[in-house]
């Protein structure tokens, strides 16, 4: 089979605009988690830790230091900070766990849904649904 070909029936499935809206949805949700832990848990976090910002947080390698020119006319560089952002991480870890719990219990709902409808086709016929079958064989003969 030809890679047109196969691209084209990947596509004619479904599968590529499935995937197409769960990347758009994704980076929506993403979006949605940062504002919620940016503006909400994040300062909440802040208050009950003593007006801590976690975002400011960081470890700090190499200052800053700015350009300056000696009175002999050699001139140094301005260089900028060097730090481990710490605080950053601490932030987008607790994003990730939240996306993680939410994706976490929607594949957990849509395994109960998958499984409900699965035991639901293996019962067989409900009874009214035999029934109809049964007057229908009946009207057959």
């Amino acid at each position: 089979m030809s890679f047109i070909k196969e691209f084209k029936q990947f596509a004619i499935q479904g599968n590529l605009v499935d995937l197409a809206i769960a990347v758009v949805m994704g980076t929506a949700f993403g979006k949605v988690v940062s504002a919620f832990i940016d503006g909400m848990v994040m300062p909440a976090i802040g208050m009950l830790s003593g007006g801590v910002n976690f975002n400011d947080k960081k470890i700090v390698l190499q200052k800053a230091t700015e350009a300056i020119v000696a009175t002999d006319g050699t001139k140094v560089e301005a260089t900028k900070e060097v730090a481990i952002m710490w605080g950053t991480f601490v932030t987008i870890c607790i994003e990730f766990i939240i996306v993680m719990l939410v994706v976490f219990i929607f594949i957990k709902a849509m395994n109960k849904l998958k499984k409900a409808k699965a035991e639901e086709a293996a019962a067989g016929p409900s009874s009214t649904d035999s029934l109809l079958m049964e007057i229908r064989d009946a009207l057959k003969k």
